[in-house]
Order: C-alpha cells, then structure tokens, then sequence
C-alpha cells in the first residue's frame, strides 16, 4: 500500500512548520506508520548539568508520532496529541540522537504509538508511549 504522503512533503512540513524547524528535526526516514526523525544537538538543548534537556526528546517522539500518522492518514486529515509518557534511561551529552516512532493503533478515533530515542552508538535513551485523536477540525489542539 502506497504511502498518504511522500518523504518530500514530510520534509517541507519540518521546514515550515516554526516549532519544529527551531529544534532543527531533519526526516530520517518514513514507513508504513512509522517515522524517524534526526535530532542534530543544539547548544540550547542543554540543561544545568551539561545533559540535553528532556523537552527535546519529548517534542521529538511527539513530532516524529505527528509525521507517522500522516503516512497513513496523510495531510489533510487533522490528529493531535492527547497523552504522552516519557521515561528517560540514559542521559545525552552533546550528541545527536534518533527519534523512531511507530503507530500500534489506528482508530477511528485515538491512535495508540510508541517512539524510542536512541543515540548514535544505539544506547536507548527515552521510551515514549503516545495517544493523539483524530479530529474534524485541522486547527484543533
């Protein structure tokens, strides 16, 4: 089954959209409800302590879910997010890191994933669970 969006579209939404082009998110790759996000480190992503901050891995799983839904969903049709828990594992240092989200569930109305955010040497550092809903109105949420 063909893709609801191409990787192109994906890409021109991330360099749009002003949330995600100031954390710098570049699109990896894409699959059948599946994402996978670049995140390039960025001296403001570090917290007191030297560890990239926790908002940045939170906004990637929740970016990353966003483009997977719209694989299979596409564009058009509106889905936001509902509930999110995050368990960091492992702490960042001034690295990159991948952020890999999945779909579980595709409803009618709620749509269940996970993401993972794992550095570049593959060691996991956040576990993801996500539920967003599919909404009538683009400009909910």
């Amino acid at each position: 089954m063909p893709l609801a969006v191409t990787e192109q579209e994906l890409e021109q939404l991330l360099s749009d959209v002003p949330f995600t082009n100031s954390y710098g998110f570049r699109l990896h790759s894409i699959g059948d409800g599946e994402c996978a996000l670049s995140v390039p480190f960025q001296p403001g992503f570090e917290r007191p302590g030297g560890i990239v901050s926790g908002q940045v891995f939170i906004a990637a799983a929740d970016v990353a879910m966003w483009l997977a839904i719209m694989t299979r969903l596409g564009m058009k049709e509106a889905a936001v997010t509902a509930e999110m828990k995050t368990s960091f594992l492992a702490a960042a240092r001034k690295e990159d890191f991948l952020c890999r989200a999945k779909i579980l569930k595709l409803g009618k109305r709620l749509v269940y994933g996970v993401a993972e955010s794992v550095s570049s040497r593959g060691r996991l550092l956040a576990h993801h669970t996500i539920t967003y809903i599919r909404t009538d109105d683009a400009s909910a949420g």
